[in-house]
């Protein structure tokens, strides 16, 4: 009886392991964020400015029918703070430690390869939550009241966060680390400009409207508008849109992903 029970406790032990290393991994991804300046800067320190700023100083065009600009700003630098720490912070840390080897060493320990992108997607998560609770009590103090279907909001947030994660490692795992980080930075200034999130994509000429909608940041500040906005329709396209980046995205990336 001794030894079937020996042989019964060990996988228990293990499968207690488990939990536990994938948490001490989510707080490890977490604290290397916060100690990274590139991330605290675009994670926070650029979406909180763009938002304070542009709430204070009506300088920007605003969409028919709204009368104050973070009305405009809020659900559009929403859609900018996932895109940062989806696709920039999470592309140019796990490029750079892909780089390093690190990817490796972590990929065969006891933690394992689905734990340790487990950690960093809850990482990432975490990262999100805190900035939509910060974007959101700043936008509210300047007036902005969100209404019309936020759960709809939240499921837009799920499915940006996959397509930009998506993105992020699809570079991280064929790039170079310097050529991710020129990258990663690259598409987030195009897409910051293309997105709607600083001024409505009806501003731009047509030629870039097309572009601008094909696009999983403008698909996502279109839905994130719609969805915060009171008497907003939805707009399919922009759904189907978001959905295809959410599903294409991660799947590429899974299939060029190398590890070392």
């Amino acid at each position: 009886m001794k030894p079937a029970t020996g042989r019964r406790s060990a996988p228990s032990r293990t499968a207690q392991r488990r939990p536990r290393a994938w948490r001490a991994q989510t707080a490890a991804e977490l604290r290397s964020t916060l100690r990274r300046g590139d991330a605290v800067l675009l994670n926070l320190a650029i979406p909180v400015g763009l938002l304070v700023f542009f709430s204070a100083v009506k300088v920007l065009p605003l969409p028919a029918g709204v009368l104050h600009p973070v009305d405009f700003l809020a659900p559009g630098v929403l859609a900018l703070a996932v895109m940062s720490s989806s696709m920039v912070s999470l592309g140019i840390a796990t490029g750079f430690e892909r780089q390093y080897g690190v990817l490796k060493r972590l990929g065969v320990t006891p933690l394992g390869r689905p734990k340790l992108l487990a950690a960093k997607i809850t990482s990432t998560a975490a990262v999100e939550v805190f900035q939509l609770i910060v974007l959101s009590g700043i936008a509210l103090a300047f007036g902005w009241r969100p209404a019309g279907d936020i759960a709809l909001g939240v499921v837009a947030a799920l499915a940006g966060t996959a397509a930009f994660a998506g993105l992020g490692l699809l570079m991280a795992g064929s790039l170079r680390a310097e050529v991710t980080l020129a990258a990663a930075n690259g598409l987030y200034i195009l897409l910051l400009l293309l997105g709607g999130m600083l001024f409505p994509l009806s501003q731009l000429p047509s030629a870039l409207r097309y572009i601008a909608d094909g696009l999983p940041a403008g698909a996502l500040s279109q839905v994130l508008h719609s969805s915060l906005t009171a008497g907003s329709s939805q707009s399919s396209g922009a759904w189907i849109v978001l959905s295809a980046w959410a599903l294409l995205a991660p799947a590429l990336a899974s299939r060029t992903f190398r590890w070392e």
